[in-house]
C-alpha cells in the first residue's frame, strides 16, 4: 500500500457507527429480488463485500408504486423485512455496517412492473422519455404518470418512515434516500418532470419541499445518525432537465438538509461543476461522500484535501469482491460484465473470485 492512499483505508466515525475504512460500496441496482423480496443469494452478495467501510445497498422502493424496474427489491411487506434481516446479518457476521437505500421510482416505471393494485406516480402528469424493460412484454414505452395530489404527498412520505422503520427492524444501520438519478425526489427537484401550482411546484424553493419535508419525516422516526441522501445535480439522466438556476436550488436544498441534521449528502459528481462540490460541502458542514469513476489515488487525494470523507465505487464493486484489498496491495482489477448486471441468478453476482 502506498503511503500517499493510506488514508483511503484509516478508520472513520459516521454518527455513532464506527467505519474500518473510508471505502463505501455504492448502490447499484442488480435485479435479482424475485418478486420483490430479498433472498439466500443476495444475502450472499453483500457478505461478500463487507469489507467495505459502509455497504449501500441497491435502491429498494418504500411503496408497491415505487417497484418500476423488473426483480427490484421493496422494503415494506414482513417478507421483505424478513428478507432483508437475513442480508444483515450475514454483513454484520463479516464485520460490516450496511445502510439501505430507498428509492421510489416515480414515473419512470411500467405498470407491468408493478403488484397489483399499484400504479405509476410522479409530481405531475408527464411521461419520461424512453422505455422500460418489462419481463412480461420486453420494453415498453414509460407511461404517462398519475399525479400525485397534494394531499397524497404525506401519504407519499409516510411510505418512506414505514420503510424507514420497517429497515432498522430488519437490522439495518440506516437508510440513505435516493433523491438522484431522475427518480421521484429528483423529478420533484426538477422542472421539466414538476409543473405542479401547489407549494411543492413553481419555484425552486417549492420543488425542493418534498425532498425536505421527506428528510424530516424519516430522521423524525428514526434519528438523524442514521439518515443520508445521495443527490445528483446537472445529471440528465431520466430524462430531467436541470434548472436554470441549478447551483442556487441545489445550495438552498443543502442548507436545509442541513438542518434536519442528516448524516450524510452523497453525491453523483460526474455532471457537476468542480466549484460546486465546494460549495455544498460548505454549506452541510458534515459528511460527504463522493462518487464518479474514481481510482483509489484519486480517492485519497480528495479525502486528503478535504472535498470529501468517504468515497464510494459502484462497478469496482461488482466484479471484486475484495475490493479494499486489491485496493491496499494494488492488485490487479477484475473488469464486470455489464452483460450480466440486471440478469437474474449467481452469474456475474456472486461468481466473482476473491483473491
Amino acid at each position: 500500500m502506498s503511503n500517499e492512499n493510506a488514508i483511503l483505508f484509516s478508520p472513520f466515525t459516521l454518527g455513532k457507527l464506527q467505519l474500518s475504512n473510508r471505502v463505501v460500496m455504492a448502490p447499484m441496482t442488480r435485479s435479482r429480488a424475485i418478486g420483490n423480496v430479498p433472498n439466500s443469494l443476495m444475502a450472499e452478495y453483500y457478505a461478500q463485500r463487507a469489507n467495505a467501510g459502509l455497504i449501500i445497498t441497491e435502491g429498494t422502493s418504500p411503496s408497491p408504486n415505487g417497484l418500476g424496474y423488473s426483480r427490484i427489491p421493496g422494503m415494506y411487506s414482513d417478507e421483505q423485512i424478513k428478507g432483508w434481516k437475513a442480508v444483515t446479518d450475514a454483513v454484520h457476521a463479516k464485520g460490516g455496517k450496511i445502510f439501505i437505500q430507498l428509492m421510489h421510482t416515480g414515473r419512470v416505471s411500467h405498470g407491468l412492473n408493478l403488484p397489483a393494485g399499484a400504479e405509476v406516480v410522479g409530481p405531475s402528469a408527464v411521461a419520461a422519455a424512453g422505455d422500460m424493460w418489462t419481463d412480461a412484454q420486453g420494453m415498453q414505452p414509460m407511461p404517462v404518470p398519475k399525479e400525485i395530489p397534494t394531499g397524497e404527498i404525506v401519504k407519499t412520505i409516510g411510505e418512506y418512515v414505514h420503510s424507514a422503520k420497517a429497515a432498522i427492524e430488519a437490522g439495518f444501520d440506516g437508510v440513505e434516500i435516493h433523491g438522484a438519478n431522475g427518480y421521484l425526489p429528483m423529478q420533484f427537484l426538477s422542472p421539466g418532470s414538476n409543473r405542479r401550482t401547489d407549494e411543492y411546484g413553481g419555484s425552486y424553493e417549492n420543488r425542493n419541499r418534498f425532498v425536505l419535508e421527506l428528510a424530516a419525516a424519516v430522521v423524525a422516526a428514526i434519528g438523524a445518525e442514521r439518515v443520508g441522501i445521495r443527490l445528483s445535480p446537472f445529471n440528465k439522466f431520466n430524462d430531467i432537465t436541470p434548472d436554470e438556476q441549478e447551483e442556487a436550488q441545489y445550495l438552498a436544498l443543502t442548507e436545509g438538509l442541513k438542518k434536519t441534521g442528516i448524516a450524510y449528502i452523497h453525491m453523483l459528481t460526474f455532471a457537476m461543476p468542480v466549484a460546486m462540490i465546494g460549495n455544498m460541502k460548505e454549506a452541510f458542514g458534515g459528511t460527504f461522500i463522493l462518487n464518479g469513476g474514481y481510482t483509489a489515488a484519486r480517492a485519497a487525494g480528495d479525502i486528503t484535501a478535504g472535498n470529501c470523507e468517504l468515497v464510494s465505487f459502484g462497478n469496482a464493486y461488482i466484479s471484486n469482491p475484495d475490493l479494499v484489498h486489491r485496493m491496499e496491495t494494488g492488485a490487479e482489477l477484475v473488469a464486470a460484465d455489464q452483460s450480466t448486471f440486471y440478469t437474474p441468478g449467481e452469474k456475474g453476482y456472486t461468481d466473482y473470485p476473491a483473491l
